[in-house]
């Protein structure tokens, strides 16, 4: 017998109802990261982290969100390959997504110091702490996705 895994992701656990305060907090934080900081930066960051961890749900979302405030396909296509495409992206933002990249497979080298060094060059300290903090973040909301099954396309947030 084949099981459907959208029946299976259906019965998965909802965060937001079993663990509320929980799921509160991550809100919280996920705003207080973005603070102050660009918002076309803050989504190119979450794509390349929801790239690297394989979350549709993320991905869609975060692309539509971008497509959203103004940011154009050429550069939505080219974040999964923006070392190839360097031209489509500012060096702040080319340091951004090394960092989110150092950071998500952080486990594989950790954060090198040139990757550090770069971004640092770029951000101020509150800039370069919201930058990690969002990242962070990202990584979280990938990770709670992937977990629970949440369908890409199904966006709660409307």
């Amino acid at each position: 017998m084949t099981t459907n895994t959208t029946d299976v992701r259906r019965t998965r656990l909802d965060l937001a109802k079993s663990a509320p305060r929980v799921f509160r907090a991550l809100v919280g934080f996920d705003a207080a990261a973005r603070e102050g900081l660009d918002p076309a930066l803050v989504e190119l960051i979450q794509i390349r982290a929801s790239h690297l961890n394989h979350c549709a749900y993320c991905l869609h979302m975060h692309t539509n969100d971008a497509r959203k405030a103004g940011e154009n396909e050429d550069r939505l296509h080219m974040v999964a390959v923006w070392r190839e495409a360097r031209h489509f992206f500012t060096e702040k933002e080319q340091a951004a997504l090394a960092l989110t990249e150092a950071v998500t497979r952080v486990a594989d080298a950790g954060v090198p110091d040139d990757v550090y060094a770069r971004a640092a060059a770029h951000f101020d300290d509150q800039e370069l702490a919201r930058v990690l903090a969002l990242i962070l973040t990202i990584n979280t909301w990938n990770r709670l996705a992937l977990s629970t099954g949440k369908v890409a396309g199904t966006d709660e947030r409307r």
